[in-house]
C-alpha cells in the first residue's frame, strides 16, 4: 500500500522542501543556506520562539534546566560533544538497550536547524543503533554562529518564562556534559529519510535489500540515496550511468515509454547482482565524451540503492523490494534546475529531457506504483 508523505528532500544550496512530520498533520519546510536553516509550519515562519511555545505545550512541567538544555541544543545541536566516535557508538548502543521502546514520535523539533530523535521510539521501530549513530555524526559540528545563538535563544525563553531568567544560564552549564540517555539531537537536514529508514527496517536481516528511488528531475533523489548510503553503508547504482547512447537515440527508441535509458545493459551488468551482498563493478556512461567510460564499483552491502529517472521500468520486472518516489511541481522543478544547472540547461531538460520522464512516469503509472511518495505536484 503506498505511503503519501509531504515530504520534499533537500539539495545542495538554498532550497525549500515541505515535510510532514511522521507523527502528526503539521507541513513544515525547510530553507537552507549555508550552515542554518529557516524553517515554516503550514506556510508560516517557526522560529525558536515558536518552537518553545510547542515544547512549553507538550512538556509543561520543564524546569529552567530543561528549558536551558533547549536552547543548548537548539543552538549548538550535537556539536557539543567530547567526539570520540567508538564512545559515542557504544553510548548510542547501551541507551537503546537500557531504554524502553515506546509508540511515540520518533522526532521533536527544538529549533530551525535542530531536532530530538527519541530513542524509545527509534527502538518502538526496531531501527538500527548504528543508523542513528551515523545521523548523529553527521550532525555533530559545531558553527561560528553557535554561540550567537544561545545566547538569542536563553533571552527568548526567558521572555516566555520570567520565572526562569535567573536560573537559566547557570542551568545551562549542565547541558554540556553529556548526551540526555533518552533523545539525540540531530540536524533536521536529516529528517527526510526516517520514513524510508522505517521502512527499510522493517526487512528480515541478512537479507540483501533492494531500495529503487525513481522520480521527476531535480526532487531530490540522488541526494537522498546518498544519505541512505552514508547511514546504512549501502551500495548506489545511478542510473544516470545508463546514459542512452547516441546511436541508439533513433524516433522510435525515444517513442517508448521509458525508452530514454538503456535497460538492456543495466539488465545485463547490474541487475543479475543485485541479490548478492558481494562488491561489483558495471561500467558507467561518460556524458562527457558521450561513450562508455570507467567501471564504478558497488561497495559490498546488504542493501542495494539503485537511484535515478527510470528505475522503476518495467524491463527490469519485481526487482526492488522497496520503491520510492520523489515528486515535485513544475514550478519548483524548473527553479532547482536553473539553480543546479543554468538557464541553457534548464531549457533543454524542459524541451527534451522532461517530457520524456513524463511519459514513461504517466504510461506506466510509476507514481501509483511506489510504496513511498515523497513530495507532492501541487
Amino acid at each position: 500500500m503506498t505511503r503519501f508523505l509531504k515530504m520534499f528532500f533537500l539539495l545542495p544550496g538554498m532550497l525549500f522542501f515541505p515535510l510532514e512530520q511522521i507523527s502528526g498533520k503539521d507541513v513544515y519546510t525547510l530553507e537552507y543556506s549555508g550552515n542554518r536553516n529557516t524553517l515554516f509550519r503550514n506556510g508560516e515562519l517557526l522560529t525558536f520562539a515558536g518552537c518553545v511555545e510547542e515544547v512549553l505545550k507538550h512538556h509543561a512541567d520543564y524546569s529552567a534546566r530543561d528549558m536551558a538544555e533547549l536552547a543548548f541544543h537548539g543552538a549548538f545541536g550535537a556539536g557539543f560533544v567530547s567526539f570520540d566516535r567508538i564512545q559515542q557508538r557504544q553510548m548510542i548502543i547501551d541507551d537503546l538497550a537500557s531504554i524502553k521502546a515506546s509508540d511515540v514520535p520518533l522526532f521533536e523539533i527544538i529549533s530551525p536547524n535542530y531536532c530530538r530523535i527519541s530513542l524509545a521510539a527509534w527502538k518502538f521501530h526496531k531501527l538500527p543503533g548504528d543508523w542513528l549513530f551515523n545521523i548523529y555524526c553527521a550532525s555533530a559540528e559545531v558553527f561560528p554562529d553557535s554561540g550567537t545563538l544561545y545566547s538569542d535563544y536563553i533571552d527568548i525563553i526567558a521572555g516566555k518564562k520570567p520565572e526562569f531568567s535567573n536560573k537559566l544560564k547557570s542551568a545551562a552549564q549542565s547541558c554540556k556534559a553529556a548526551n540526555n540517555p533518552a533523545y539525540r539531537v540531530v540536524s533536521n537536514r536529516y529528517l527526510q529519510v526516517i520514513p524510508v529508514l522505517q521502512m527499510m527496517a522493517q526487512f528480515p536481516e541478512e537479507t540483501v535489500c533492494v531500495i529503487a528511488v525513481d522520480g521527476r528531475a531535480a526532487s531530490g533523489k540522488t541526494t537522498l540515496s546518498r544519505q541512505l548510503a552514508f547511514i546504512t553503508g549501502g551500495g548506489v547504482i545511478h542510473m544516470d550511468d545508463f546514459f542512452l547512447p547516441v546511436e541508439m537515440r533513433t524516433p522510435e527508441r525515444l517513442n517508448q515509454p521509458g525508452g530514454n535509458v538503456h535497460y538492456e545493459r543495466f539488465k545485463a551488468e547490474v541487475l543479475p547482482k543485485l541479490r548478492s551482498a558481494k562488491a561489483f563493478e558495471y561500467q558507467r556512461f561518460d556524458c562527457s565524451k558521450m561513450e562508455l567510460g570507467k567501471m564504478r564499483s558497488v561497495t559490498a552491502s546488504r542493501w542495494r540503492i539503485v537511484e535515478g529517472a527510470y528505475s522503476f521500468h518495467p524491463e527490469f520486472g519485481k526487482y526492488a523490494d522497496l520503491k520510492v518516489f520523489f515528486d515535485i511541481s513544475p514550478a519548483e522543478q524548473i527553479k532547482r534546475i536553473v539553480r543546479r544547472n543554468g538557464e541553457r540547461a534548464a531549457a533543454v531538460f524542459s524541451s527534451r529531457w522532461i517530457p520524456l520522464e513524463e511519459n514513461y512516469i504517466r504510461s506506466f503509472n510509476i507514481k501509483q506504483k511506489s510504496d513511498i511518495v515523497i513530495g507532492n505536484c501541487n
